[in-house]
């Protein structure tokens, strides 16, 4: 077999030898296309724009990025202009320009302008932000480069090697890069949360007059690094290596030898500091930008926080409550500790400075002390102490300790502290001097036989730690004095005790290796013996996040009352008056209490009484016992047929409220309701609102007061009031001389207490009393919709968008009155004094004193008693007395045209352009000028298609005849949607009036037609003639 080779008498592999490398070339030449795309400048030539697809600029070196960016992808929270490590995901941001002020739209730019500043400019030119360079360092043709260090400078492009003008290196955020160099005026601010670049609440910097770096929380120091003062800011909290990293590589790192080198700057390349939105200081390294790890971070917990417990207060990490107060203090606020929050600190519980001792503390840290000194020995240095009543504590500390800590020969050294001590903490991890704190003897030695302290733990009597104090049942504890540790002794194990209280008689135990929180306790404690004085609380068992993390469990223990003290000699119960020392008949000796004395385990004394420990006959207290079994079991079974036959009476009862319920929810019972000539108390079950009491309204009207006047309607006066706990409420009262009665009255509390719509007015309550009848509403602080639109001034405040939206709620509405609700609802008195705005502007009709209820699918009605506001009743309901549905239809018409125009429908009569708005929105229709019906203050801000959307609809529900208005879901349709085909209007009705007087509202007496003679709210005579135009509309 020839194995071919590639030549030229083979065409076909030498064109796929050939496409291949032109493909290849091709590649490369679209790389080396893309590499010189992506560029680190910005000039007055090339800005950078915000669009949809994130344009950048990008370091030489492809190290980092800058560009408009929204947190979390989101633009809920504004764009903003920042840097972040080149293509991070997530996105990790290191600097933002305008991070107190997002942009909130889409458009804007970030360009070099031509007073040589770095701006954010808006679409219209204006700065959102700037880098604020003055007029004396603004440079000719200003350039802004984005260097591989993170660092965006301003310089000038025609002298590149100039000094910077302008760098964030010097105006960072929350985050600290290579280059940078904490100092006095620079300081690093956290986000406000996780997605909110905004200014947090947490500060870091250096405080050059202490030499320590420090968070701020608010003002206030939240944590320190401790260091004393020196030339190489020495910390106990921040590594060396992290204060060379803040210093900008300008002070060395002590290597492992004791000697001080110098790190390059090069290997903190890939490092950062962050300061959290919680006040974490994080460092941060990575492997080449890929993966980030989080080195070191303070502060590590809660008692890492400054003075975490207050004066006086003790921090363990590792116990539920971190904070304690050393023995002899308590709490400043112990309602404040019971919501632990412990930052008041602790107070003395009795003044120092006579008969004092020192309470031993081991391995705490404490703040700095305010005197220090040489001392001989740790004696001098107590008595010194002792001397000087302002002294809170002292310790002493040998020339070894001080030799082992500074590498050099020292001497004793004797500390003081004058002022509260701050900072405590426990069980700190370094091997530290002992701690003595001042207090009074009787604060921690209350009894002869009581234990000393261990630790800040004081043992309280009967509790032992030895055979020396205490009660031997009680011997329990265990004081390791080297640690100042507590510990609980049981035959499974030993445990640490965190907690002793003396008043609850409780102490709280930590128990190990518990896998599941969230199940019982399941490590070696059970159960005591029934001889045993102590009995674990299972109730009270906590883990939380401080415990939980340390596998560890709170279990809290309790002890009984004691016995009598054990003595050896009749000295030792002089701690226990009333007492003597006696043998017990089980050989042991204690303080027995003397004749017509018992002794109280509770309050550890001996308690004057008629007790008597002389034993009770056996067959009396058998006795007494079967006697109080009988009593108790009578009394039980009695309790037990009381409770059966109040439950069967209960379960009566609710079955009869439930019928009852039913019965008065039917339309035909609201209608009976209604119809009915009186108002009597079982018809209160049928109002599905609150009754209000007279005098509360009386007190929240200030008795019905003028300063309180609202306005006055047809039911009558409407007050303010305001309730207590400031719900402010509309309250109408029923006037003696409204024409109005007690039928309006129970239609207003009747029916609208059945409906609920956004779009009408809520009911709150009712009172009726004697001839008082008052109606309680939500209050409309903007009042009623005719005092915006009829008002020149007021009228510029309602805006197109607001108009339409208010057409569009009242024919919701009535939608919901028509159609909707259980009870179908005409209203009858459908005005623009009727429609009420609230805050928002929202409308809310109101006034259903005329309305009717239909039942079943009842739609129209008739009555002689025609009543109604003139200019926006019907014709057929005006003249014949017939009401439907469309009857609000041509009312609703009539308001629309009356927001649409901003005039009254009645204020055309005897003018020159029309006779009635009706007429005059007609002839513009017909003359297609519809538009000149617009209300001037409308011009701006219209939506042309939506104005003649609302004057078609508003003139088809004016229509002379019912049938040819839309129905109330039509209408929604014509003005919600904008595809929809409204039918061409016909000619509309509209009234000619004569001789009427100033009021527009009137009630006609029965028969007399609607304005045929007087009625109660007009003397003079009035008439309507119904015209009907003759020509056709477009």
């Amino acid at each position: 077999m020839v194995r071919r080779g590639l030549n030229q008498r083979d065409p076909r592999a030498m064109h796929s030898r050939l496409s291949t490398v032109f493909f290849s070339y091709a590649f490369l030449l679209c790389s080396s296309l893309l590499c010189c795309f992506a560029r680190d400048t910005i000039t007055r030539a090339s800005s950078l724009i915000t669009n949809d697809g994130g344009e950048t600029i990008v370091s030489a070196g492809t190290r980092f990025e800058l560009g408009f960016f929204a947190p979390e992808q989101s633009s809920a929270y504004g764009r903003y202009v920042g840097i972040w490590y080149y293509r991070s995901n997530p996105r990790i941001v290191v600097w933002v320009a305008n991070r107190d002020n997002p942009l909130l739209d889409g458009g804007a730019v970030l360009a070099v302008t031509e007073d040589g500043n770095l701006k954010i400019l808006e679409k219209n030119g204006d700065p959102f932000w700037s880098t604020g360079l003055e007029s004396t360092s603004k440079p000719a043709n200003g350039l802004a480069k984005l260097l591989d260090s993170g660092n965006l400078v301003l310089c000038d492009s025609n002298n590149l090697s100039t000094t910077i003008l302008w760098q964030s290196f010097e105006h960072p955020t929350d985050t600290f890069l290579s280059g940078m160099k904490i100092s006095g005026n620079l300081t690093l601010t956290s986000w406000k949360s996780q997605v909110d670049p905004k200014k947090g609440d947490f500060t870091f910097q250096l405080d050059e007059e202490t030499n320590q770096f420090v968070i701020v929380n608010d003002h206030i120091t939240y944590w320190t690094s401790t260091g004393e003062s020196s030339d190489f800011f020495s910390s106990e909290r921040m590594p060396d290596g992290t204060v060379y990293f803040l210093s900008n590589f300008t002070r060395s790192v002590p290597n492992s030898r004791g000697s001080r080198t110098t790190r390059s700057p090069s290997d903190y390349n890939n490092t950062r500091i962050r300061l959290d939105v919680k006040g974490e200081l994080q460092y941060w390294t990575s492997d080449v930008y890929t993966n980030w790890y989080l080195q070191w971070f303070e502060p590590r917990d809660k008692c890492s926080v400054l003075n975490a417990c207050g004066s006086f207060g003790s921090c363990n990490l590792y116990n539920r409550l971190a904070c304690r107060c050393l023995p002899g203090f308590e709490p400043n606020s112990q309602e404040n500790w019971r919501n632990e929050d412990f930052s008041g600190g602790c107070i003395r519980s009795a003044p120092v400075c006579k008969n004092d001792t020192f309470l031993s503390l081991k391995n705490m840290r404490v703040g700095q002390p305010d005197i220090k000194y040489e001392a001989e020995d740790e004696k001098q240095c107590r008595e010194g102490c002792l001397d000087k009543c302002q002294c809170q504590a002292y310790s002493f500390v040998k020339w070894e300790i001080n030799m082992r800590r500074d590498r050099q020969p020292g001497h004793n050294t004797c500390l003081m502290w004058m002022d509260d001590l701050k900072d405590l903490q426990e069980e700190y991890s370094y091997d530290g001097p002992d701690l003595f704190v001042r207090v009074p003897i009787a604060e921690i030695e209350s009894k002869a036989k009581s234990c000393e302290p261990c630790g800040i733990n004081v043992i309280p009597y009967p509790l032992s730690t030895g055979s020396d104090c205490g009660d031997p049942m009680y011997s329990s504890f265990y004081c390791d004095n080297s640690t100042g540790k507590l510990s609980f002794k049981t035959h499974n194990g030993t445990y640490n005790v965190t907690t002793i209280n003396q008043d609850t008689r409780t102490f709280v135990i930590q128990e190990k290796d518990v896998d599941d929180c969230n199940a019982s306790t399941r490590g070696q404690i059970r159960k005591f013996n029934t001889s045993s004085p102590f009995k674990m609380n299972a109730s009270k068992r906590w883990c939380d996040s401080n415990v939980s993390s340390q596998g560890l469990v709170e279990i809290d223990i309790g002890w009984a009352p004691p016995p009598e003290p054990v003595c050896s000699s009749s000295s030792d119960c002089d701690d226990w008056p009333n007492s003597t020392c006696n043998v017990t008949g089980n050989g042991t000796a204690r303080c027995l209490c003397n004749s017509n004395f018992w002794w109280d385990g509770m309050a550890l004394n001996c308690v004057h009484g008629g007790y008597s420990r002389k034993k009770k006959p056996l067959p009396l207290i058998v006795g007494v016992t079967i006697a109080s079994v009988i009593v108790l079991s009578s009394i039980f079974l009695y309790i037990c047929i009381l409770m059966r036959k109040k439950a069967k009476r209960r379960e009566s009862q609710q079955n009869t409220e439930r019928n009852a319920a039913l019965l008065y929810g039917t339309e035909k019972r609201v209608k009976n309701l209604i119809d009915a000539e009186e108002f009597k108390e079982e018809d209160k079950k049928g109002i599905d609102v609150p009754f209000f009491d007279l005098d509360s309204i009386l007190a929240a009207t200030d008795y019905f007061s003028e300063a309180n006047k609202l306005g006055r309607g047809g039911f009558g006066p409407v007050y303010k009031g305001k309730f207590p706990g400031g719900q402010e409420i509309a309250i109408k009262r029923l006037s003696s001389v409204s024409g109005q009665g007690l039928e309006e009255f129970k239609n207003e509390v009747i029916l609208i207490a059945r409906l609920q719509h956004r779009n009408l007015v809520r009911l709150v309550g009712y009172c009726v009393k004697g001839e008082e009848k008052i109606l309680l509403y939500e209050y409309m602080p903007n009042k009623s919709l005719d005092s915006f639109i009829f008002d020149r001034d007021l009228g510029m405040l309602l805006n197109w968008e607001m108009r339409f939206d208010i057409i569009l709620g009242v024919a919701r509405g009535l939608l919901y009155l028509h159609q909707d609700s259980r009870l179908r609802i005409i209203h009858r008195d459908m005005k623009t004094s009727n429609i009420l705005l609230d805050a928002e502007m929202n409308p809310k009709i109101s006034d259903f004193g005329l309305a009717r209820m239909f039942e079943g699918k009842q739609t129209e009605g008739s009555t002689n008693r025609v009543v109604g506001t003139y200019g926006y009743m019907s014709p057929e309901y005006a003249l014949d007395g017939l009401f439907s549905v469309k009857s609000d239809v041509f009312s609703f018409g009539v308001v629309v045209l009356e927001i649409l125009s901003g005039k009254r429908n009645t204020g055309y009569f005897n003018s020159d352009e029309a006779q009635s708005l009706l007429a005059y929105a007609w002839r513009l229709w017909r003359e297609d000028k519809a538009l000149d019906l617009m209300d001037e203050t409308l011009r701006e801000s219209c939506n042309t298609n939506e104005f003649l959307r609302c004057v078609n609809a508003a003139l088809l529900c004016v229509q002379d005849d019912p049938s040819d208005r839309p129905t109330m879901s039509n209408v929604v349709v014509m003005l919600s949607s904008e595809t929809a085909n409204l039918p061409v209007p016909k000619n509309p009705a509209f009234f000619i009036r004569r001789g009427l007087s100033g009021t527009a509202s009137c009630s006609s007496k029965q028969g007399t037609g609607l304005f045929g003679t007087a009625s109660s709210s007009s003397k003079q005579e009035t008439s309507i003639d119904t015209t009907i135009a003759s020509d056709e509309g477009r």
